[in-house]
């Protein structure tokens, strides 16, 4: 029975897609790298994120990529703004009511999480939001101890192979869905656990 959900962030509650890429195009532009486009950057995504850097030969470190982005974000946000996935609060609203625990484990910025949920009416929905995380895989055991979960009744929810691996790692169920920003193909060469196409089949793996 799962009574723990732990969720990725950036494709999986909200989508940002179109500004990410386009924020890392801004970047890429700023270090001498030659654009790519949206599709070959959903197909060439990596985690931890400075992996896929490092597959257009641009060496930067965490610091000043997290830096640099979130300057460069802030712009494009205001042309692109995040959006909540259809009905995405409605399922969540479930999950707690069912006393299901969730928390967030994201690579995304922290102060964006936090105002996506002061714009979309979160509040109150999660017992936890880490933000600003590089890799997952090192930080979700820690999160499992600090909340006192058992692994066997917790699921990591992503949208990308990292999340499997990270999940694995970790001795939690595994779950991608597929609206996020991996294609599914590539997602089931990670062999989660779940692949879930809609929310309904969010529901249908945690509930039943």
């Amino acid at each position: 029975m799962i009574r723990n959900i732990i969720f990725d962030w950036s494709g999986v509650i909200v989508d940002d897609l179109v500004a990410v890429h386009k924020t890392t195009m801004l970047l890429f532009k700023k270090l001498g790298a030659e654009e790519i486009s949206l599709a070959e950057f959903k197909k060439e995504w990596e985690q931890p994120y400075l992996l896929f850097y490092n597959k257009y030969n641009i060496a930067i470190k965490r610091e000043r990529e997290q830096a640099m982005f979130r300057l460069l974000y802030k712009s494009v946000s205001s042309e692109h703004p995040t959006m909540l996935y259809p009905f995405v609060k409605e399922t969540l609203e479930r999950f707690q009511k069912s006393g299901i625990k969730m928390i967030v484990v994201s690579s995304s910025l922290f102060e964006n999480i936090m105002d996506d949920i002061e714009r979309f009416g979160l509040h109150g929905l999660f017992n936890e939001i880490n933000g600003d995380i590089h890799d997952k895989a090192e930080i979700i055991q820690e999160t499992i101890e600090r909340n006192n979960f058992n692994p066997e009744e917790t699921i990591f929810i992503g949208d990308t192979t990292h999340e499997v691996e990270a999940g694995r790692k970790a001795k939690t169920f595994t779950a991608t869905v597929t609206w996020g920003y991996q294609g599914e193909e590539k997602l089931k060469s990670s062999s989660p656990d779940f692949m879930i196409h809609d929310l309904k089949e969010m529901e249908s793996v945690v509930l039943n």
